[in-house]
């Protein structure tokens, strides 16, 4: 049986390596600790809260001077009827779309604006918290030639139309029913833009047609704009009081049919929202 020559020297050699490895401990970006002592206190985030609120003033403040320029351009060179209006916070028929938003204490940032064809229709860009004026929520303002030719409000009964008392003269309801005519064509070969641009500028001088309101709807549909598409719906049911029609015969087949549609579609569209 043979022994090592140096048995004592294992020992030594495991202390001297152990001894050397506890001298210099391998150190990995170590950072300065911060130690709290008995009675020290977390410093509160006072600096992030004066950063957000001090971002919030200022977005604030340059919201009301939009706001403000917004009015000043509207007040300028307005007539009594409208100056009269805007001191009331009234959008009425006649004015032009900076007087708008200064009647409802809104920017551009509070409507989604679609034009075409000299028309143009405001729709609000927050169906649920939309602009308002003196008078209640203002769900659709349609202008032409820069200036307001038709507005509706939201009330408990439904979608109110404001526009002007008196009828489409005879020239203005050919003018319409040949605008339509053209947008009926654009539909059918898949330009609902351009047919939305003639269903715009017919319903103009021909307000009190339902079916050129449903057909603006379903063109609204077609280009994926929910919001406006639903007003028109609600504006093509309402403007019918289909709970006093008797949709029987030759006559009422076809605005039968478009109720059901547009009912379908509002259910679709309201589920959409949510």
């Amino acid at each position: 049986m043979s022994t090592p020559r140096f048995p004592q020297l294992a020992p030594t050699l495991f202390i001297t390596a152990l001894v050397a490895a506890c001298a210099n401990p391998k150190r990995i970006h170590e950072e300065p600790i911060a130690l709290m002592r008995n009675g020290d206190k977390a410093e509160s985030p006072v600096r992030s809260i004066d950063v957000a609120t001090a971002q919030a003033l200022e977005a604030q403040t340059e919201g009301r001077e939009w706001r403000d320029s917004i009015a000043a351009a509207a007040l300028a060179g307005c007539v009594p009827d409208v100056c009269a209006a805007l001191g009331r916070g009234e959008v009425v028929l006649g004015m032009t779309e900076a007087q708008v938003m200064a009647a409802t204490h809104t920017s551009d940032r509070a409507w989604t604006a679609r034009r075409s064809g000299g028309v143009s229709v405001l729709a609000p860009r927050d169906p649920d918290a939309g602009p308002r004026d003196a008078v209640g929520a203002v769900v659709l303002v349609q202008l032409a030639g820069n200036r307001v030719a038709s507005l509706n409000y939201r009330e408990p009964q439904g979608l109110r139309t404001v526009s002007s008392a008196a009828d489409a003269s005879d020239a203005n309801r050919v003018r319409a029913s040949a605008l339509t005519r053209e947008g009926d064509a654009l539909a059918a070969a898949g330009d609902f833009t351009s047919a939305l641009d003639r269903y715009d500028r017919a319903s103009v001088v021909n307000r009190a047609d339902a079916e050129l309101q449903y057909k603006m709807a379903t063109s609204l549909d077609k280009l994926l704009r929910p919001i406006e598409a639903e007003l028109r719906y609600r504006l093509f049911l309402n403007q019918l009081e289909i709970q006093k029609i008797d949709a029987v015969g030759n006559a009422n087949a076809k605005l039968a049919g478009a109720i059901v549609d547009a009912r379908e579609r509002l259910v679709v569209l309201e589920r959409q929202s949510r």
